[in-house]
Formats: C-alpha cells, structure tokens, sequence
C-alpha cells in the first residue's frame, strides 16, 4: 500500500470493477466535452478567456461528490468500503466503536504536487474536556437526569479510557490535542497507529505500537488513486451511533451533513429493528432518494434466495413504523465475497459461504452474466455493481447535474462577454463609433450594483430565516406543551407508579416542516434576486458599450443545495428509555415536580438542537447564498472589464486574440458554441 515516491500510484485493479459505473463514465465523457467548448472560447476570445476557462476546467476537475457510510457496529461496514476502493485490506475492519476514527478516502482527488496524502485531525481540547469533565453526551443526559449511578458508570469508564490514554501517549499528551499530523506516504502503520485500537499494550516502549493515538484522533483523510472509477469521488467511513458517550455521533451526524449520498450498511442476521432507532433517526432527515440501504453478510445466510425477501419485507415495515424514508433502495450482497474476488483466492472461500453463493446465483443471476468469468460472477452476485449503479444514477442527477448545468452557465456568460468584446472591436475597426463608457465610471456602475444586489439578498434572507426562527421556536414551545399535557394526562389516568413515555418524533417532524419551508424560500429568494442581478448586469453591458449583440445574455446562477437538517437525528432523553429515565420518574414526588422537572429536562435537552438549525445552519446556508453571488458578481465584473479594455485594439490585435480572421468564421463558431451550451443547459434543467 505504500506509494512509490511522494504521491499515491493507481493499483492493480480487475476490469469487472467498472462494471455499475456507466452513468459515472457518461457523466466524465460530458465534462471532457464541456473542456472541449472551453478550449475553443479560448480561440476566440484570447488571454483574458484563457484565464476565466481554465478555472472553470479547474473547478470542473475538482468536482468530488461525497458518500457518507453509517450502520450497525459489525455489519461489515468497513470490509464493504475497502472492496468499494478495491483494496480489500486498506482500512481495518475489526475495530471497537469507541476507537474508531470518521476515516474519508479520498479518490482521484486532484492535489499539488507537495500536498499530503495522509493526513489525522485530532480532537481539540474543549472536546476532550467535554469528554473527560462531563461524561459526553450520556453523562450530560445523567446529570441533568439525577441519574447518580449511571453517571458514576460513566465517569468510571472515561477514566480508565484517560488513564490507558496516558499510558499510550505520555503524561503531556495533552499536548497534541488539538494537532494534525500529515504525511506525503500513506502506508500501513499509519492506519494501524491512527485508525485502530488494538490489544492492551504489554510493550508500551513502541514507538509505533498499533492504535498509539487512536482514541485521540477524530478524523482520517487518505488519499488514493484507483483506475476504476472515471471522476473524483470522497468516501466517509464513519462509526456509526453505537457510540458509549454519543462524542462520536455529533461527528457522523456532521459527516452526513456533508454528504449528499447516505448508504446504510445492515447486516443480514440484524437488518433493522426498533433497536435501531438511533440509526433510523438519522437517516429520516435525509431525503429519501439519497439514502441507500446495502443489507450486507448475506454469505452467511443459509438460504439467501428465501430469506432476502423476507429481510426486505421487515427493513421496510420497521422503516415505515418508526417514520423512516418512504422507499428507500435496498441492495443485497457481500462484501467477504467482493474482497474474495478481488484477492484472487476463491479457493480460501468458507464453505458454508459457498454454499450461499451458489444459492443465490441460482436465485439472482441472469442471462446477461453467461460470459462472465468466475471472478466476475462472484463480484457480481456481492451487490458491488448494484450498489456503484445506485451511486453513480445519483450522483449523475444531483450533485454532477448542478456542477454541469453551473459550469455551463459560466461559459454562457464567458461566450457572451467574449461574444460582446468582439462586436465593439470590430465596429470600432468598422469605422463606426463606437460610445465606451470610461474605465472609472465602470467601476462605479459595478461597485453600486453589488451593493445594492448583496444587500438585497441580504434584506430578503433575513425576512426568510426570521420566519424561520419564529416557527421553530413556535414548533419547539407547542411540542413542550403537548408533551406536558399528555405528562399530566397520564398522571391522572395511571398514577405515578407508570411510567410514561413520550416520543420526541413529534418535535422532530415540525422542525423538519419548518426547514423545508425554509428550503424552499432561500431558493425562491436566491432565483429572484441572482435573476436580478443578471438583468442588471446585462443592462450596464448595453449602456456601456452601446453594442446590440445577438444572443447576448447573462445567465444567472444556481441557487445553492441546502443541506438536509441531519442534527434531527441526535439522541436526547426522550429517546433513551432506560434504567435512568425510570428512575428519575421514580423521584419525582407530586404532579408539581413532575411538571416542572420534566419541562426544563426536555427543554434543555431540545434546546441545543434548535439552536442548531437556527443559528449555526441558517448561517451556513446565509454564507453559501451570499458567496455564489459574490463570485457571481466578480465574475461578471472581470468579463466587462475585458471588453472595456479591448476598445482600443487594432487589426492586427484582433487577429492575434482571435486566432480567427473571418468575422463570418467567427460568428459561426459563436453560433454554434452558443447553441451548444444553452441546449445541455436546458436538457439539464428538464432532467
């Protein structure tokens, strides 16, 4: 796995690895066309166009859509990621959750040349405090619950976990919190130093000793080259919610909320049940289309083609029980067998395994697989082509449909703006006058038209979120009172003695109507005012220049995604109906305390989650909007500097910039550069 010299080298990979990726490939065959239009605005509009397409072709190449993997603690989720990148032993994949590290496998990325490709973020002080002082998430939960012996079990545990800490990594290992270490190779004995936990020690003296500083390092980004996949693509191996002290729940929750793409790793002999709620909680805030659910470990079933029926049944029944994403795509498979595969060695195959195997071939193989190898066969039977098509249909749809139809509407203003510096040139070169609007006054034209455009964004994105913030608290303030009435309701029917349980879906269902009524009003607020914008940049190019150009346009960009409200999903007290709960109902004495206590409980407990959508999320979706049109503006600004700029070419000029001497050639490559983007953009747009 080590690389040769300083940056990561493709390895040896099976042709049937691409299989499932079509849509992917289509989808790159589209941005090498789109490089090819770009190449040739630059033809015609010189040094300046050269510059503002060679960013675009950047940002193009850039593009790395994200697929965040969350599920079951030993559902193979890390054995399925390692057969997803083709290397069957990359990541460890017997690891305690509490150790595991929130690991991004990065693929094809772009990088400097100088640039790590390895790199481990550890936790910052305040969040170790958080941990040690506290008890993390559950310790919070305990105390404000009063629940004494619970807490002391905590307090118990994050002791013995500090005290092996420091064993590990020194009295002042304090110190490092905070740290990132990076490394321009990526080798096995990192992963093992940072990623996994390991054995207690006996040689404590290693320097290198497996899993030194893993309960310290919170997240792992590697990166790697692989020859099967045709773009950029970022993979999120993340431990899940079975976490003891939820520290890394808030850091799945996170990794979520930068991914557009979920998939669900479930093991066959526990796909899903209510026991799972932690699980469900956070894939219900994401929206359906974008959640895949894998049921993996189906080697180890006895007869795969009875019980995989019957496991899709139950997963889809306990997801529309407990208000789920409304049918979400199932794949079935095996990650043991894609790594069988992938290694080369069926010989070494379980043979109950092989059993299963020929079960489900039986039972899922068709006519088009007759010419496949038996390697091939059996990547195929393991779900891996499935799951890369689901991948790659949604990719394709969301993600690589907005960086398209973005990066084409770019290059129609780039053909507009060159388009326009062409005409002024040649009416000037023409004879004709040609009125061009002094550089300074320009600029004061531009400087008044982002003003006033920011600030109009501004003004419009207070009065949504202010609307936003007025329902959630309303949300919030109305499930504290049901919640209370139905406290005392029950009190009255069946006494103290009972206890009453009370979900918190409710809660979570209003917060989430009012985000996406938020949703839908940033985009309408954003088309509205980035429409805007447009028309009056347009406007100044016509009073500036004075030139009439056919097809001139300025095409507004696109509103930004707004995440989905994946912190729905963090666990509070209400969900957790155990011992302590119990027994902080059972101190309550009087209906009284029970009101009161339950009241600022469960308002301490929500609090954090609405602030959350209210202020850290609304500011990042206020940041997002205001930043696409800021770039949107200097854009556009730098465009008819150009053409302001060129007004004293002469004809020898022109050609050299051109590269074209035939106006009528010109027009025509115009024409036809025109059409071309504005016809994708518009078949993206219908799509």
């Amino acid at each position: 796995m080590t690389s040769d010299g300083d940056r990561p080298t493709p390895t040896a990979q099976p042709a049937f690895m691409r299989r499932g990726l079509e849509k992917l490939e289509a989808f790159q065959d589209e941005i090498v066309d789109l490089e090819a239009t770009l190449a040739d605005v630059v033809k015609l509009g010189g040094l300046d166009a050269e510059k503002k397409s060679a960013k675009l072709i950047k940002q193009l190449r850039a593009f790395e859509p994200s697929v965040t993997m969350i599920g079951q603690v030993k559902a193979g989720k890390t054995s399925l990621v390692n057969a997803m990148v083709g290397r069957p032993d990359l990541l460890p994949a017997d690891v305690n959750p509490w150790t595991s590290v929130v690991t991004s496998l990065h693929l094809n990325t772009p990088l400097p040349p100088d640039a790590p490709t390895a790199a481990f973020q550890f936790f910052s002080k305040g969040e170790w405090d958080h941990l040690i002082e506290n008890g993390g998430r559950i310790g919070e939960l305990a105390a404000r619950a009063g629940a004494d012996e619970e807490l002391e079990k905590v307090r118990t545990q994050i002791i013995a976990m500090r005290d092996k800490t420091k064993q590990r990594l020194g009295r002042k290992f304090e110190l490092l919190l905070g740290q990132k270490h990076s490394y321009a190779q990526l080798n096995d004995d990192l992963i093992q130093r940072y990623v996994c936990m390991g054995d207690d020690f006996d040689d404590l003296g290693q320097a290198d000793q497996q899993g030194r500083f893993a309960d310290i390092t919170k997240s792992a980004d590697l990166y790697l080259n692989t020859k099967a996949l045709p773009i950029p693509l970022c993979i999120r191996d993340t431990p899940g919610v079975n976490d003891t002290f939820m520290m890394r729940e808030q850091i799945t929750i996170n990794a979520l909320r930068d991914s557009r793409i979920c998939v669900v790793v479930l093991s066959a002999h526990q796909a899903l049940s209510a026991m799972d709620m932690g699980l469900i909680r956070l894939i219900s805030n994401v929206k359906a289309r974008e959640v895949l659910i894998f049921v993996n470990r189906i080697d180890e079933l006895s007869n795969p083609a009875e019980q995989v029926p019957e496991i899709r049944d139950s997963i889809m029944q306990t997801l529309a029980d407990n208000n789920g994403p409304e049918n979400p795509q199932v794949i079935f498979g095996s990650a043991y067998w894609a790594n069988i595969a992938l290694k080369n060695d069926l010989d070494d195959i379980i043979s109950d395994s092989a059993d299963a195997l020929y079960n489900w071939a039986e039972a899922s193989l068709s006519a088009e697989t007759v010419d496949m190898d038996t390697h091939e066969l059996v990547w195929q039977l393991s779900g891996m082509p499935q799951l890369y098509s689901a991948l790659s249909e949604r990719i394709v749809e969301g993600s690589g449909a907005e960086i398209l139809s973005a990066s084409r509407k770019k290059a129609l203003n780039l053909v507009s703006g060159v388009r326009a510096s062409n005409a002024v040139v040649s009416m000037r070169l023409d004879g004709d006058t040609v009125s061009v609007m002094m550089a300074d006054e320009l600029e004061k034209h531009l400087d008044k038209l982002q003003k006033d455009n920011m600030k109009l964004l501004s003004d419009r994105m207070d009065a949504v979120f202010q609307q936003f913030s007025a329902r959630v608290d309303q949300s919030h303030k109305r499930f504290l009172d049901r919640a209370l009435e139905s406290l005392l309701q029950h009190l009255e029917t069946k006494g103290e003695e009972e206890v009453w349980q009370y979900s918190p879906d409710g809660l979570r269902m209003l917060l989430r109507t009012s985000y996406q009524v938020m949703r839908r009003n940033v985009a309408s607020t954003c088309e509205e005012v980035y429409a805007s914008a447009a028309q009056d940049l347009a406007e100044i190019c016509r009073s500036a220049f004075g030139v009439a150009v056919e097809n001139f346009t300025i095409t507004p960009p696109t509103p930004p995604d707004v995440p989905a409200p994946v912190s729905l999903g963090q666990t509070i007290a209400l969900d957790l109906q155990t011992s302590w709960w119990k027994g902080w109902w059972k101190r309550r004495k009087g209906y009284r305390a029970f009101a009161s206590g339950f009241y600022d409980l469960i308002e301490a407990e929500t609090k954090p989650i609405v602030e959350e959508l209210k202020m850290r999320q609304a500011n990042d979706i206020r940041e997002s909007a205001e930043r696409e049109l800021h770039s949107f503006l200097s854009e556009q600004r730098g465009l008819l500097s150009d053409i302001s700029n060129k007004s004293e070419l002469d004809i020898e000029d022109l050609e050299d910039v051109f590269g074209i001497k035939a106006q009528q050639e010109r027009e025509e490559l115009f024409e036809f550069i025109f059409e071309e983007l504005r016809d994708d953009t518009i078949a993206i747009g219908k799509a």
